[in-house]
């Protein structure tokens, strides 16, 4: 392999997403995996929701950035792949007991408020316990799961994108001056081997503290679950307090998401999570709890103290970062993979993007970045 390859490290969402993009600009590109189906972007429902979240700062700008973004890059993604992403502008509609819940989340100034009757309306069979709400139609969501992902599989693939799938980077290794120098891993085989390369980026979601310990990255356990209703059953999403109701064209309602910090790494799906999951359908639309399961699963967000990304240069010279996108990973891919590939291409950035990215840089929480001058 040639050194001047770009190394992606993780085949999930951000490692495909930037993989894409760079590979439009002509790069060798080669995406290194230990498996796939472990992403976080196979896991999630697919939210596109920086004001239904109720982000606030340099998170709602970096949410707000990306999903004005969407369009374009899905429309390239289904360009390169031949395949629909499910991108659909759905609209987001979060409920509340009363009124002045409602006036008082934090975007509710983004949002139109909702009294019981306009609530009904967005959302017919909604509980009886929801008393307003707030609609979101600049948010929506997109089928990462079953098309989203398989897309830019397709699209990287017919772009020249080389994969090593089953191969698992053991270390990061450097030169005389601490520069990036290559990745250790081992393959599917059990063979170990050295790659080299100058230039790569970490995007091992939430194993990337496993590589490299000064991230300050870590798992969120979510449990999931997905319930077959009718064909168009549910126009918006549904956001509510624990849980939220994703709905599919086809009626397939993607039911999330539990979280667990205390889970670390472990595997598998509880008893409690299940019936968190199932108490909150019962709750937000109590008819879906009589749809018949289809799938239950379970995935790893990775997570940072703020629960912003870090994005851009890392610690190691040559290293760029995509990691930490914790529950808005999905929003974030198409701004994520336009500001770390104009990095790995050494390209200017606009000065709104550009202050975004140093303000998801990975040592701001040891070091504060410093405004103004002096």
């Amino acid at each position: 392999m040639a050194g001047d390859t770009i190394l992606i490290l993780g085949g999930g969402l951000m490692g495909l997403a930037i993989a894409h993009r760079l590979a439009r600009r002509r790069r060798a590109v080669t995406v290194l995996s230990r498996d796939r189906r472990e992403a976080a972007g196979f896991v999630a429902a697919g939210m596109l929701a920086p004001h239904a979240e109720g982000l606030s700062g340099a998170l709602l700008a970096l949410g707000e950035a990306s999903l004005a973004r969407i369009p374009a890059w899905v429309e390239q993604v289904e360009a390169d792949s031949g395949l629909r992403c499910g991108l659909r502008p759905c609209g987001i509609v979060v409920p509340f007991t009363d009124v002045a819940e409602a006036q008082a989340y934090p975007t509710a100034s983004h949002g139109a408020l909702l009294d019981r009757s306009a609530l009904e309306r967005e959302v017919p069979g909604i509980g009886p316990a929801w008393r307003a709400g707030l609609l979101f139609e600049q948010d929506g969501q997109i089928d990462n799961r079953r098309r989203l992902m398989r897309a830019l599989e397709r699209a990287c693939v017919g772009l020249g994108v080389g994969f090593g799938e089953g191969s698992e980077v053991e270390a990061l290794q450097r030169d005389g001056s601490g520069a990036l120098a290559g990745v250790a891993l081992r393959r599917a085989d059990g063979a170990r081997i050295t790659l080299p390369c100058r230039q790569a980026v970490l995007a091992c979601g939430a194993w990337s503290a496993r590589l490299l310990p000064a991230l300050p990255v870590f798992p969120v356990k979510g449990q999931m679950l997905s319930l077959q209703g009718p064909r168009q059953a549910l126009r918006r999403v549904v956001f509510g307090p624990g849980t939220y109701l994703v709905g599919r064209e086809d009626g397939l309602l993607v039911v999330g998401a539990t979280s667990e910090p205390e889970a670390g790494f472990a595997a598998g799906l509880t008893p409690g999570g299940q019936r968190q999951l199932e108490e909150g359908i019962a709750a937000l639309l109590p008819e879906a709890s009589r749809w018949p399961p289809m799938e239950r699963w379970w995935g790893f967000r990775p997570c940072t103290p703020d629960e912003g990304p870090l994005l851009g240069p890392g610690p190691i010279p040559g290293l760029l970062l995509a990691t930490g996108h914790h529950r808005n990973g999905v929003l974030l891919a198409a701004l994520t993979a336009e500001l770390v590939a104009a990095q790995a291409l050494d390209e200017a950035l606009p000065a709104a993007d550009d202050e975004l990215l140093r303000a998801f840089r990975w040592d701001r929480f040891a070091a504060p970045l410093r405004t103004g001058g002096g």
